[in-house]
């Protein structure tokens, strides 16, 4: 990741956006459409509300007023969604394997688990290898200075299997559903130009071996027990600042997918499906550059995104150019210590809101779990990186992304799919369908007053209210 100018970057790209209290209860079921009511989970910026269920009935009625109106056409729909939630960092697993037994148990139930006092979290990323959030620097296939090993009769997941592995088993017996996303900071360093962790480039006569690396990781995560859904090439490709990293410009990345990856894939029958990118918005090129090229192409799936530069609505330049190919949103900080109020609007306007509205299947925030350091991290890693949570021992305190998440998360599952509506000024919104026919609306009041506003669907009309900053969802 590129952290010396995130600050900067990320108020320069709210601005150009079009785009608990710990007691969750859960969702009750709809009444019928003569009269029928919803639910308001609220999240203030001042923190008087934390994801808290209202307890003032909202009902749809043939009610007529002045206020602006948000309109929901759920005849009209986009991308099916795969899930909301976070990094799983080697350094969160740590962190949560750490943890009391009995503190564990409980506190991956309330990120995973789908009932109750629960948020239901449905999507993970996990670092192929280390990435800048473990404590040390490794790959797979670690070797003595000068040695090789196109084989890879040394590869071994041992590094993972202490805390990261545990851990996904865990949270696959709690939601054995859940969707994994593998990417790596960095290829063996014996395969690279530079033989070192931070930066240079994947040699090519390693191109096979590499391929052949990621199809070794699948398959070893699948023998215990854990499927690999997708994988992105290399995590933000044009950064080769950060430890570990690798360069990789697109013409590169196309040759690998369409002359090695792809075809190994093929070979070995391998499933998990190919993502491209893996970076910033402000390059939406680097992608369209890969999927131009036919060959490679058709081994792809999507592309996937960051927004630590460029505008958000990148994401839908490339669907728009490749409607049949997937978005994904794979990663977004928050710097610490925090503002709540500030980092709560951004990241629901630009993300859950703005990623959405661009077609992304997924949103993602970095990462999951730090320590009060914000540790572990490797040397040269990112030092000032918040967790949704922060857990000192068996303490978990939940931080802006943990709610910023979980206003999607716990009510839009898997399979819904996007629904239209309008865009009334300072009301930014994004509205789903979910699999059990229920519509979810997510609305995010920008304005600097209190804002009054209808929801309208099918011909009836919700009155509803949201401070200034607050984000409110609605279900029904």
């Amino acid at each position: 990741m590129n952290h010396f100018f995130r600050t900067t970057v990320l108020a320069v790209a709210a601005l150009a956006v079009t785009a608990c209290n710990k007691t969750i209860t859960q969702t009750s079921r709809v009444k019928s459409p003569e009269g029928m009511t919803a639910e308001l989970w609220l999240t203030n910026g001042d923190k008087s509300a934390l994801l808290e269920k209202q307890t003032t009935p909202l009902t749809f009625t043939n009610t007529t007023n002045n206020n602006v109106s948000i309109e929901v056409n759920e005849a009209h729909t986009y991308q099916d969604i795969d899930g909301f939630g976070y990094c799983l960092t080697g350094g969160s697993a740590e962190l949560i394997f750490k943890m009391g037994k009995a503190e564990r148990k409980s506190f991956l139930t309330e990120l995973f688990a789908t009932d109750g006092n629960n948020i239901g979290i449905s999507y993970l990323r996990v670092s192929i290898g280390a990435s800048d959030l473990d404590p040390t620097v490794f790959s797979y296939d670690d070797l003595p200075v000068g040695q090789t090993d196109a084989t890879l009769s040394k590869f071994s997941l041992a590094p993972d299997k202490t805390y990261l592995i545990p851990i996904l088993k865990e949270i696959l017996a709690i939601n054995p559903k859940i969707k994994l996303l593998g990417s790596p900071w960095s290829a063996p360093v014996w395969m690279k130009t530079n033989k070192n962790s931070k930066g240079g480039s994947l040699l090519p006569e390693y191109y096979d071996a590499y391929a052949q690396y990621f199809i070794k990781y699948i398959q070893g995560m699948k023998s215990e027990g854990i499927t690999i859904d997708a994988i992105t090439i290399q995590n933000e490709p044009l950064h080769p600042g950060n430890n570990p990293s690798m360069y990789m410009e697109a013409k590169d990345q196309a040759v690998f997918i369409k002359n090695h990856l792809g075809p190994a894939f093929e070979t070995a029958a391998v499933k998990t499906k190919i993502i491209v990118y893996d970076h910033n918005c402000d390059k939406p090129d680097y992608p369209l550059e890969i999927l131009k090229d036919a060959a490679a192409n058709k081994y792809v799936d999507g592309s996937a995104f960051h927004l630590y530069g460029g505008k958000i609505d990148a994401l839908s330049k490339v669907h728009d150019a490749y409607p049949n190919k997937n978005i994904y949103f794979t990663e977004q900080w928050t710097g610490g210590p925090g503002n709540f109020p500030e980092d709560l609007k951004w990241n629901v306007e630009n993300l859950v809101i703005g990623a959405t509205r661009n077609w992304s299947r997924i949103v993602l925030q970095w990462n999951l779990a730090a320590d009060p350091a914000y540790k572990p991290f490797t040397p040269g890693g990112c030092t000032t990186c918040m967790g949704a949570v922060t857990i000192d021992g068996s303490k978990v305190t939940r931080n802006p992304a943990y709610y910023i998440i979980a206003h999607a998360s716990k009510f839009v599952r898997p399979g819904s799919v996007r629904i239209e509506t309008n865009l009334p000024e300072n009301l930014q919104n994004v509205a789903f369908k979910t699999p059990e026919g229920k519509k979810v609306l997510i609305v995010l009041n920008t304005a600097k007053e209190r804002k009054d506003f209808n929801i309208k669907i099918k011909g009836k009309t919700l009155v509803s209210s949201l401070n200034a900053g607050a984000v409110g969802t609605y279900i029904w």
